[in-house]
């Protein structure tokens, strides 16, 4: 069968389409984008940044959108396509990467790795090569996930509180003098005034993130962002209905784990279960 032929002229490429609809429709009423930031109620820069593809912001820009041009639930449904559109995944991740950077708060779920920002060289080096980097792109990769913590070093840096499963603990590294450096780093910052680390034990049974990872993002204009990850691949959530309901999830979560002064016990627990390197 033949391709089928374009009639319309516009894109089929979910991303540009979405971006191409919204500047004809402004373009159709003949306002500039202040005046459309003045009726919608966003910066005028997030609207440039739409229909430029730059962004896709979230779906309640798409609604509101809709609402102003009178196109019911049109555009909403091209930032669905767009948002689905497997080409969408690694910028969804560089704008989460940028949000991180910006967050006044963080605070995390883990259920089996060791958060990001609070893993050791070593460590970083290891759950990456199993991820199948090799050589020079390994330590660039490493480089960049090391690099992360001093997101949480200086006077003006954010809170962040890290909720981790029991499981975390109970996956050491093949390196045992690697290990013990890991939980003893571990240790080391949960004596900083701006980190909470808190150990959820098995014991305490099935919750709303068993087999979730999660990181909230609180930012400067008082929204909060969410980034899950399932297995291999990850979602950044920014619909505040879908935060607020894995919120939730966390919050209850969190009403199972241990204080911080009982996880430092446990982790100190775990150190000491540690082998001795053999010396020599």
């Amino acid at each position: 069968m033949p391709p089928r032929r374009v009639i319309t002229g516009r894109s089929q490429e979910p991303r540009r389409r979405y971006a191409e609809e919204l500047r004809s429709l402004r373009t159709v009423r003949g306002e500039s984008l202040r005046e459309l930031a003045k009726v919608v109620g966003w910066d005028a820069s997030l609207f440039g940044k739409l229909e430029s593809g730059a962004t896709l912001g979230s779906p309640e820009v798409a609604e509101a959108l809709d609402q102003h041009y009178g196109t019911p639930g049109l555009l909403l449904a091209l930032w669905e396509l767009a948002v689905a559109d497997p080409a969408h995944f690694k910028e969804r991740y560089r704008r989460y990467m940028l949000l991180e950077s910006e967050a006044v708060s963080l605070w995390q779920y883990s259920v089996s790795i060791m958060p990001g920002l609070l893993q050791t060289d070593a460590y970083a080096y290891e759950v990456l090569a199993l991820g199948g980097f090799k050589g020079k792109t390994l330590d660039q990769q490493v480089e960049a996930r090391t690099g992360r913590r001093a997101l949480l070093d200086g006077e003006d840096a954010p809170p962040f509180r890290a909720l981790l499963a029991e499981a975390v603990l109970r996956t050491p590294l093949r390196d045992v003098g690697a290990w013990r450096e890991q939980l003893e780093y571990l240790l080391e910052a949960s004596e900083r005034r701006n980190i909470t680390l808190q150990v959820l034990p098995q014991s305490s049974g099935l919750h709303g993130l068993v087999s979730t990872d999660v990181m909230f993002l609180r930012l400067l204009d008082g929204g909060t962002v969410a980034y899950t990850e399932h297995a291999h691949r990850g979602e950044l959530i920014e619909e505040n209905a879908s935060v607020e309901q894995l919120q939730r999830a966390y919050d209850a979560t969190r009403d199972q784990a241990l204080n911080p002064a009982q996880s430092r016990k446990f982790i100190l627990r775990m150190l000491e279960e540690v082998p001795c390197e053999p010396s020599t």
